[in-house]
């Protein structure tokens, strides 16, 4: 349910802030936490019509609360419900415990959790919320694997019990949510790392308006709706000459495909005339395949010296390869200062430069996956995916340029931008997982960068275009998803505007 997530991202601590503004201004907490379980209550009646039966696992936090007051609703519809309480629920204070007063009073029936119980129904979990930050302990371990052994549809109170709200990554364990309903501010953890294969499906519910008074969002949520005019309608009198001459490096032996998806990608992409810079034997299969390319075939990068002089945007790494023929290419391609684009083999090839690798400039983009980040920042990949804001930002600062840090939940950001949030994806699927999509990528940022748009929001709208068309091509299949498969969409979605 893209549509319908908010357009921010707010962190754990962020979003306890929020709440904390909002009883300020007059909603009370247990309101809120009234508010809270209706949403859950009318989601699961909307997810899981023929149900009838529940059981709740509440912890000792709102969490709890919200699952206790869930659990008041569902009674009095006539449910079967059963709550199990993994802490001692007159340890409870404030909200959560009028929560749990105002179920038992109901006639809920309550009980401890024990390993010998048998889920049944919809399981909600309520056992953990934002606030977690060391590995999960006992007895949380072992209802949350008894919740995951148990084959039942989960619905998750917030976020799974376990996941970093922040981080996206499970804390040593975590729920497996069918359903994750989150409130106040949309969690990035959600939406990134390891958070989708968690929360199954995402549905948000703000509860009240945002206090007038707010922290700045940890990230934005890219959309169609804030970027399909970012262009601008062409003139009449438009020529090619006005939408950038765009110039691509790669292809060295046997790599041809990367550097052919990557020049049909910017063409299908709106840069007015496109050439690319390849090994010879790739000449006759790009133009066979695209008669409307320029292509040079150059065994000796020098020969390139002109082409490379004329262009306006670069494009280097698709298929580029490690030999010398690549590297005289990229330090060609350095040299030149106009806005470019860096992926693949030239960011490997950045990397083993290290201490000698040179700031990128504003007008640069970088698209590492989290293996190519590692390599740039000199850490590990679970180092990477384990903080990947983090990671982002050390990438933007050691390198002066647009960063798309790809995967689960892309996220992007440009140098220079304090009061500018990064931005995350929340759109793309598993079907994008295949050969050329990384290629397809770069051409459609080059397009955009050659079209005028400045390196940080040409990164966003090309990541932004690049998984909603994903997502149309591959229309819910998980398999067989080709990169050239995108082009369709790419064109449609270009065009794209609002009403004017």
């Amino acid at each position: 349910m893209n549509d319908v997530l908010p357009n921010w991202f707010y962190t754990a601590q962020q979003t306890r802030e929020l709440d904390a503004g909002i009883i300020a201004e007059g909603i009370s907490g247990f309101d809120l936490m009234q508010r809270a379980a209706l949403a859950l209550w009318q989601n699961l009646l909307q997810r899981w019509p023929e149900g009838g039966q529940i059981s709740v696992l509440c912890g000792g936090g709102n969490n709890a609360g919200d699952g206790y007051l869930l659990a008041r609703l569902a009674h009095q519809a006539g449910y079967q419900v059963q709550v199990y309480w993994l802490t001692d629920p007159v340890q409870l204070k404030a909200d959560a415990a009028l929560a749990w007063q105002a179920a038992l009073t109901a006639g809920v029936e309550i009980q401890p959790w024990t390993e010998a119980i048998r889920l049944q129904g919809v399981v909600v979990d309520a056992l953990l919320g934002t606030g977690l930050q060391g590995e999960v302990r006992a007895p949380f371990t072992e209802a949350i694997k008894a919740i995951n052994a148990s084959g039942l549809a989960v619905l998750a109170v917030d976020l799974p019990s376990g996941l970093h709200a922040d981080r996206g990554v499970p804390l040593g364990m975590a729920v497996k949510a069918t359903l994750t309903l989150s409130f106040i501010g949309l969690k990035p953890g959600l939406c990134m790392a390891d958070g989708p294969d968690y929360c199954g499906e995402l549905r948000f519910a703000p509860l009240a308006d945002l206090p007038r008074a707010r922290p700045q969002p940890v990230a934005e949520r890219l959309s169609m709706a804030l970027w399909q005019n970012c262009l601008g309608r062409r003139p009449r009198a438009a020529h090619k000459g006005l939408f950038g001459h765009l110039v691509l490096l790669g292809g060295d032996q046997g790599m041809g495909g990367a550097i052919i998806l990557a020049a049909e990608a910017a063409l299908r992409s709106g840069a007015g005339k496109v050439s690319v810079v390849t090994r010879d034997c790739h000449v006759m299969p790009l133009l066979a395949r695209c008669p409307e390319l320029m292509v040079k075939g150059v065994e000796q990068p020098a020969d390139a010296a002109g082409l490379i002089a004329a262009a306006d945007v670069l494009v280097i790494g698709p298929g580029l390869g490690r030999a010398d023929w690549g590297l005289e290419l990229l330090e060609m391609g350095l040299a030149r200062k106009v806005p470019k684009v860096l992926d693949a083999d030239a960011l490997n090839t950045l990397a083993e430069m290290g201490d000698a690798g040179r700031a990128l400039g504003n007008t640069a983009i970088i698209t590492p996956h989290p293996a190519e980040a590692a390599r740039l920042l000199r850490i590990s990949t679970t180092e990477v995916q384990a903080d990947r804001l983090k990671a982002l930002q050390r990438l933007v600062e050691r390198w002066g340029c647009a960063v798309v840090l790809k995967g689960v939940g892309s996220l992007i950001a440009g140098p220079d931008e304090q009061a500018r949030p990064p931005a995350l994806c929340t759109y793309g699927n598993p079907a994008m997982a295949t050969a050329g999509m990384g290629d397809v990528l770069s051409g459609l940022a080059g397009a955009l960068l050659a079209q005028g748009l400045t390196a940080p929001d040409a990164a966003r709208y090309a990541v932004l275009l690049h998984a909603l068309a994903g997502d149309q091509a591959a229309a819910g299949d998980q398999r067989g998803l080709l990169a050239s498969d995108l082009f369709l969409s790419l064109r449609q979605l270009l065009n794209q505007r609002d009403s004017e």
